[in-house]
């Protein structure tokens, strides 16, 4: 039997990815604000249920790699991406979904999107980026709709990612410019965290929420 999702909206159904490493309540309960359904889990029959995902992040990634692969979080999302079911990283969730990173002797990623994470290029600025910067968006998008160019968004990261194909949606500048929101094809991820991004990210989190819907 299929878990149920709490009934605390009548929303679509938003599975946030629970591998032990990221900000889950506060996703949680920003998806409840906008009028979604959440559950935080790495159940497979819930997450297989869910209208949504939401893979979130805080640490490194090569330990976030080995818990997603150790609960089979991987093959779950490949499964989901196949049905087009929308996919939406957060932070470290954003590096996660490219094909590799140098952080800690460097790991191998989930390759849902083309390119690689570096270290953040900070122009000899503290390391890591913790604060709010104004985000410029690089093309019209989904996920984006009815945010004003320039709006600031809430980052704390040591990494960037660097994508090699058309996913670039949002550029951010620490020191030098880089990529702070991808996507294709139902997958994007975003480096800030829009559950702390006061309206504008709840504005994109509404976007999903819709996307989903």
């Amino acid at each position: 039997m299929t878990p149920d999702f709490p009934d605390v909206a009548p929303g679509p159904r938003i599975a946030v990815l629970d591998y032990g490493m990221g900000n889950l309540r506060s996703v949680e309960k920003a998806l409840e604000r906008v009028g979604a359904s959440p559950a935080v889990t790495s159940d497979e029959e819930q997450i297989a249920a869910a209208d949504g995902l939401i893979l979130p992040g805080v640490g490194a990634f090569p330990k976030a790699m080995k818990r997603i692969r150790e609960l089979e979080l991987d093959r779950m999302l490949n499964d989901a991406v196949a049905r087009q079911v929308p996919v939406l990283g957060i932070c470290l969730g954003l590096q996660l979904l490219f094909e590799s990173s140098i952080e800690q002797g460097g790991a191998q990623g989930l390759g849902l999107l083309e390119g690689d994470v570096v270290e953040v290029p900070a122009g000899g600025r503290k390391v890591p980026h913790i604060g709010w910067a104004e985000v410029t968006w690089e093309k019209p998008d989904q996920l984006t709709n009815g945010l004003r160019p320039g709006e600031p968004f809430y980052f704390v990261h040591s990494f960037v990612v660097r994508p090699s194909g058309d996913e670039l949606i949002g550029s951010a500048t620490y020191g030098s410019s880089f990529a702070c929101a991808a996507g294709r094809d139902k997958v994007w991820g975003v480096q800030f965290h829009p559950e702390k991004s006061s309206s504008a990210g709840l504005r994109m989190l509404t976007n999903f929420k819709e996307i989903c819907s």
